[in-house]
């Protein structure tokens, strides 16, 4: 059994532990669950990803309950097992984030024997952490380059504080290649450089993402905000024909989420030699927020991504450590992040072999072999 130490960070930790500990067969305790954060312990959103994961792969588990600080964890299964499970359903019971406990079971589709089905209900769009449309427009794309199966659908909206979100996930047998990407010049997507700083070449593409809750404004919500954003981007040079799309929903909490994808990532049928950058920036909002506030975070940072000539945002590098662990590959990264560092130190205890090094001109790289 590996012992792990989880008191310096969060529940990203016991996230990539469950999901290497379902893959490698292996068991783990933690102990110190979320340390050094004001209320450590385990919450429902960590509990929502055990009881996943421990569905999925038969575990015995001890300490799965909210506000433990130690969780041993034992799969009996393995997903590939001719027996294993082939359905999950979670309901998180409050608004926690349903696209964490989404990122936990992704990459069993590289040891699944067939499709897997999970439904997951929760917060789809919550604060601290991805939106479900960051998932589906900026994760997923460039996963899927490089092998990944699966998809995700939202089948209702959740924000804080009712939750109440659906999300399906459903996976299918996967074989990754190696994840490589460089780092671009920094010049924004229509080739005007965001700033005095700024390289030289270019990422390509961005799109704005606007959702919103139907009792907001008569349900013009998503629209004032996906224009507001797509003629920020003009103003600033970044891309002046942003694509958008727009969703009204019903959902049990009014609530309003922007995202903007920027970068390049096609379908696995297009070929992982073409893949170049993605990144993607969030902005949460209530019944009081400003449209122009939300799209003032979100562009902000686009701008100071494209400045640095990194290929994926800071939130993107800490998740793609579990990938490249199992994958291989090298990513420039923006900057090493206390999320960065956890993370390679956690999957180096399951052993593999991933560090942080420093390439293209000084930038930070996450490398695996």
């Amino acid at each position: 059994m590996i012992d792990l130490d989880g008191s310096d960070g969060g529940g990203q930790l016991v996230r990539t532990a469950l999901t290497l500990s379902a893959l490698d067969g292996e068991p783990f305790r933690m102990d110190r669950v979320r340390g050094n954060r004001p209320n450590p312990g385990l919450k429902r959103q960590h509990l929502a990803c055990v009881e996943a994961v421990a569905a999925l792969t038969e575990a015995d588990v001890e300490g799965a309950t909210v506000g433990s600080e130690t969780l041993k964890f034992d799969p009996t299964v393995r997903p590939d097992a001719p027996d294993s499970p082939d359905e999950v359903a979670v309901d998180i019971g409050t608004a926690g984030s349903v696209t964490l406990v989404a990122d936990t079971l992704l990459p069993l589709a590289t040891r699944v024997d067939g499709p897997v089905r999970a439904d997951l209900t929760g917060g789809t769009d919550v604060r601290w952490s991805p939106s479900t449309d960051y998932l589906r427009r900026v994760k997923l794309p460039l996963l899927r380059a490089f092998g990944l199966e699966a998809d995700v659908a939202v089948e209702r909206r959740g924000f804080f504080p009712a939750g109440g979100g659906e999300l399906a996930v459903r996976l299918r047998p996967a074989t990754l290649d190696p994840i490589e990407l460089d780092a671009h010049g920094g010049d924004t997507p229509d080739g005007n450089a965001p700033g005095a700083d700024a390289p030289s070449s270019a990422p390509v593409g961005v799109s704005v993402h606007a959702v919103a809750a139907t009792d907001l404004d008569g349900g013009d919500t998503a629209d004032e905000l996906a224009d507001t954003a797509v003629t920020e981007l003009d103003d600033r040079g970044i891309d002046d024909d942003a694509a958008a799309t727009t969703a009204s929903v019903d959902a049990d909490s009014p609530g309003t989420v922007l995202t903007v994808a920027v970068g390049d990532a096609p379908d696995s049928a297009a070929g992982a030699s073409r893949i170049a950058s993605r990144a993607g920036f969030v902005a949460y909002g209530d019944a009081d927020a400003s449209p122009s506030s939300l799209v003032a975070t979100a562009v902000d940072g686009v701008e100071r991504w494209l400045a640095t000539g990194a290929p994926v945002d800071a939130h993107l590098a800490d998740q793609l450590v579990v990938w490249l662990a199992l994958a291989g590959g090298a990513v420039p990264i923006p900057r090493v992040t206390d999320h960065v560092r956890t993370n390679v130190d956690l999957v180096s205890e399951f052993g593999y072999d991933v560090a942080i090094e420093r390439r293209a001109e000084g930038m930070p790289t996450i490398v695996s072999s």
